[in-house]
C-alpha cells in the first residue's frame, strides 16, 4: 500500500525558508499524483500545492510566488520549497497521494493516502 513520510518541518522566523520532503513508496508513480496540504489549529485542511496528471502544478493563491513544489521520480520524493515564510504559514503540513484523474490537485477529498504530517512554525 502507499506510504508517505514527511520531514523537514521546524521553527523559523518570518522571512525565512524551509524545504519539506516526502518519501513515497508502495505505488506506481505514473498512476498517482502528489500534493501538499496544511492544517492550522481550529481550521480546515487546505491545499497548498499539487501536481496534475500532465505534470502541471497548482498553488494556493496565498503561497504563489513563495512556495515551489517539485519531485524526484528516481528517489520517489516530493518536495516543497517554502520561501519568504509568514506567520500565517504556520501549521501541520501533509503530503498526500491520489490516483491521477480529474483536475483537482488542491482538493483534499480526492486524495486517498496521507502522511503523518510535519509541523511548520513561523514566528
Amino acid at each position: 500500500h502507499v506510504q508517505l513520510v514527511e520531514s523537514g518541518g521546524g521553527s523559523v522566523q518570518a522571512g525565512g525558508s524551509l524545504r519539506l520532503s516526502c518519501v513515497a513508496s508502495g505505488y506506481t508513480s505514473s498512476s498517482y499524483c502528489l500534493g501538499w496540504f496544511r492544517q492550522a489549529p481550529g481550521e480546515e485542511r487546505e491545499g497548498v500545492a499539487g501536481f496534475e496528471r500532465d505534470g502541471l502544478t497548482q498553488y494556493a493563491d496565498s503561497v504563489k510566488g513563495r512556495f515551489t513544489i517539485s519531485k524526484d521520480n528516481i528517489k520517489n520524493t516530493l518536495y516543497l520549497q517554502m520561501d519568504s515564510l509568514k506567520p500565517e504559514d504556520t501549521g501541520l503540513y501533509y503530503c498526500a497521494a491520489r490516483l491521477c484523474g480529474a483536475l483537482g490537485s488542491l482538493a483534499a477529498h480526492l486524495y486517498t493516502n496521507w502522511g503523518q504530517g510535519t509541523q511548520v512554525t513561523v514566528s
